[in-house]
């Protein structure tokens, strides 16, 4: 009984020693099994890395797509503005003739007996000079004033007794601006200095 007794404590050590075993062989073969998804993981981390640049990349790509494009975009609208501009400073321009006849034909309806003729030549010339104020254009009536030449060409001397000196005595012909630019310098008589 005794030996009996000997056997029965060392078996539950064996059991003990088999569990560890067992214990031990898990975790090992647990090791293994991370050591291996480690090792699988690294080729998955390196895709989903090499994904993430190409991603990024891409992105960088369509920002500056998209940055280009505005860049496009605002350079298109102020070239479509200047020719804007630029067509309706040459139309104003190209009408300035017919407005100067306007205003002729107003001058040598008053003597005329005609009243009808009168005022239908007026009614043109200012719904000529309304299109013009639509447009921008305004004219340059410096009657008076010290002669500008950025506004104005001297083309004939007045004497002292027409006003001050270096002053613009007599408008030969109108001109005309639209906005800050010149459409037509006026033609001027200017009192010498």
């Amino acid at each position: 009984m005794g030996r009996k007794k000997h056997e029965a404590e060392e078996l539950p050590e064996e059991k003990k020693d088999g569990m560890k075993a067992e214990e031990t062989a898990a975790q090992e073969s647990t090791g293994k099994v991370q050591e291996s998804e480690k090792e699988e993981k690294d080729p998955m981390q390196e895709a989903l890395d090499e994904a993430n640049a190409k991603a990024a990349e891409y992105l960088a790509l369509a920002q500056r797509v998209q940055a280009d494009f505005e860049n496009f975009r605002r350079r298109n609208e102020s070239v479509r503005a200047d020719a804007y501009a630029d067509g309706r400073k040459d139309t104003a321009a190209l009408m300035l003739p017919v407005l100067d006849n306007l205003e002729r034909a107003v001058e040598a309806a008053k003597e005329s007996a005609d009243e009808a003729l009168k005022n239908g030549v007026e009614m043109v010339l200012k719904q000529m000079t309304e299109a013009y104020g639509k447009m921008g254009v305004k004219p340059i009536d410096r009657l008076g004033e010290k002669f500008d030449p950025n506004l104005e060409n001297a083309i004939l001397q007045g004497t002292a007794e027409e006003g001050e000196p270096g002053t613009v005595c007599q408008v030969l012909q109108k001109g005309y601006m639209i906005g800050d630019k010149v459409l037509r310098h006026a033609m001027v008589k200017v009192v010498p200095e």
